[in-house]
């Protein structure tokens, strides 16, 4: 790999981790898949802010879908592009599955049940507790019997998942399939941790030197570095209310590097890097180049 990064006198550096993009999901308000997505993350000033409208899961079979809470719903609707993009098998990737919020509505339905004389929770309210509940559905419906990691992270946890699924493609030599979404809390809950609309984002990762593989991630540690905003956008305000408001919109200054090189004008050469925030004093850093 040929990622380096700065370390102290004595210590050994960090090589950096090289990956590829293969495929890519992404809906959020505003934002309905990643064909029109990528238009409007190349023109900032055409896109408007509109309600995330979430599609009923076609794997799922009626029952499920009926149960699936939100969050479910829209992580298995960017994993479903983004692996028709690549074009993979989903019974063959492994999967690392982050949010920072989990399941909102079913965990604002408990602690109403636990506020209640008799405390009682149903089966299904608990089964969609769990923070795996995204990577169950996902793994049972595809009959995939590969690995799979849950990460939440606060407002790093796409930070947190691009660098565990990067580290497991450079250390296993296979793709993975990254996949991290949040939705908006009901009060009073939201009060305490706004979350402006639902977004979810999905990458298949391939090895660097997969032949046919799409543009080239070169990830390492940026330290204390602030975060990049969304191009053509003051910090906070058009696109990047999106970043700053959403955790899982962190990346969304890593998916328009992505969408400039998927354009037709997009100029050769290396993309300007990326900060992707992370835990405090451990910002991600992601260079973007062509295939």
């Amino acid at each position: 790999m040929s990622v380096q990064t700065p370390s102290a006198p004595g210590a050994t550096p960090f090589p950096g981790l090289a990956v590829r993009v293969a495929g890519i999901g992404l809906l959020g308000p505003g934002l309905p898949d990643w064909a029109r997505g990528a238009a409007l993350l190349r023109e900032p000033s055409a896109w408007t802010l509109a309600p995330t409208v979430v599609p009923p899961p076609a794997r799922l079979p009626a029952t499920e879908r009926r149960r699936a809470g939100a969050v479910v719903k829209l992580a298995l609707a960017v994993a479903d592009e983004a692996l028709a993009a690549a074009g993979a098998d989903p019974r063959a990737l492994p999967t690392v599955f982050a949010s920072s919020t989990g399941d909102p509505a079913n965990c604002h339905a408990l602690c109403e049940a636990l506020a209640q004389p008799q405390r009682l929770v149903s089966p299904t309210r608990f089964t969609n507790s769990v923070h795996n509940a995204p990577a169950g559905y996902w793994h049972i419906a595809t009959q995939s019997m590969q690995a799979s990691t849950s990460l939440g992270a606060y407002d790093a946890s796409v930070a947190a998942a691009l660098l565990e699924a990067a580290a497991q493609v450079v250390e296993h030599g296979r793709p993975v399939l990254m996949v991290a979404s949040d939705v908006p809390y009901p009060e009073p809950l939201h009060a305490k941790r706004p979350v402006l609309d639902s977004l979810g984002l999905a990458l298949v990762l391939v090895p660097e030197a997969q032949a046919g593989a799409g543009p080239r991630l070169r990830l390492r540690p940026a330290g204390a570095r602030a975060p990049s905003p969304c191009a053509g956008a003051a910090t906070g305000e058009g696109l990047d209310v999106l970043r700053t408001g959403i955790p899982a919109g962190r990346a969304l200054p890593l998916l328009q590097a992505l969408a400039a090189l998927a354009g037709e004008a997009a100029a050769a050469g290396p993309v300007a890097e990326t900060i992707v925030e992370g835990p405090p004093g451990a910002a991600l850093s992601i260079a973007v180049d062509g295939p």
